[in-house]
């Protein structure tokens, strides 16, 4: 459990750098979607085929939530990247960080874990948070299309942990070297039927495309799709919440980006609820679990 929680939070202070990479990359967001899942999918089937488990799928129940989750990671990185473009890396980011939220209102029921009451009060500063943020964004420029982007992003995103964590049987190295792979062919098509393959990468683009496919992707997806099964959904999605911190950080010290005072309330609430939800909630979880006379679990 312990590794697990090292490889989940390593992974996503990774992905928190994604949004700022991508910005010294001259491509559409489409494009860089594209060569990212390329470059991070054959990256790890490399390295799936040198390693020693190379069995087969036997489940098809699994492989069919592995596909849909592959489906919609591919999705939620399209949505996610065309928001960069509309609305910033750091306001983009905290959006798509409201599918978190969509996890944890969900798992009671598909995962069958715990609700304590302590965490709705963190899961609706998350959501007055995101409402700030975004409605600020439509006010001050109307770019409807830049926040439904983010939402949707969202929305794909709790798809793709909701059924990453249902294909049980599918883990490690294989989980995410398909999952990566289903979501390439997602983006390839789609981006072949838009504009066709024709990408015109220039020499200034090509380090950090690589950074961004190998590192950002195929490392960054390893440690987190090898973890998030082992947890607990409703850890995955409050843990997240490091990966916005990081983008938001570093895009107002690195970018330059502005964030006006009612978006500045938006993140502390956000991030704020979701640490919250995450320590208090689970503290009161823990002290409700009945422990016999002997010291375990009843």
């Amino acid at each position: 459990m312990a590794l697990s929680y090292f490889k989940y939070v390593f992974s996503v202070l990774i992905f928190g750098f994604n949004g700022i990479v991508a910005r010294y990359i001259d491509m559409n967001s489409y494009e860089i979607v594209f060569m990212r899942a390329m470059i991070g999918g054959i990256f790890l089937l490399v390295v799936y085929l040198f390693s020693k488990d190379r069995t087969g799928i036997t489940n098809k129940k699994d492989f069919f939530c592995l596909l849909i989750s592959g489906i919609s990671m591919g999705a939620s990185w399209m949505f996610l990247y065309e928001a960069y473009d509309r609305i910033g890396v750091s306001l983009a980011t905290l959006t798509y960080y409201g599918g978190p939220v969509i996890v944890i209102a969900l798992s009671p029921w598909l995962f069958k874990e715990k609700f304590v009451w302590l965490k709705v009060l963190g899961f609706v500063a998350v959501i007055i948070g995101i409402f700030l943020i975004n409605g600020n964004i439509v006010i001050a420029n109307g770019d409807f299309f830049g926040v439904f982007c983010g939402i949707m992003s969202a929305i794909t995103y709790s798809m793709m942990v909701i059924f990453n964590k249902k294909a049980k049987s599918i883990v490690g190295l294989k989980n995410s070297t398909l999952q990566l792979l289903i979501a390439f062919v997602l983006v390839a098509l789609f981006v072949g039927f838009k504009q066709g393959f024709s990408i015109n990468l220039t020499a200034t683009s090509i380090v950090p495309i690589l950074f961004l496919g190998i590192l950002n992707t195929g490392v960054g997806c390893y440690l987190y799709f090898s973890s998030i099964g082992k947890l607990p959904s409703q850890t995955v999605a409050i843990c997240g919440y490091v990966e916005p911190l990081i983008s938001v950080v570093c895009s107002v010290i690195l970018l330059s980006e502005i964030m006006t005072p009612l978006q500045i309330v938006g993140a502390i609430l956000v991030l704020g609820g979701a640490v919250y939800a995450e320590i208090i909630g689970n503290r009161r979880s823990r002290e409700k679990i009945p422990i016999k006379e002997d010291g375990n679990v009843q």
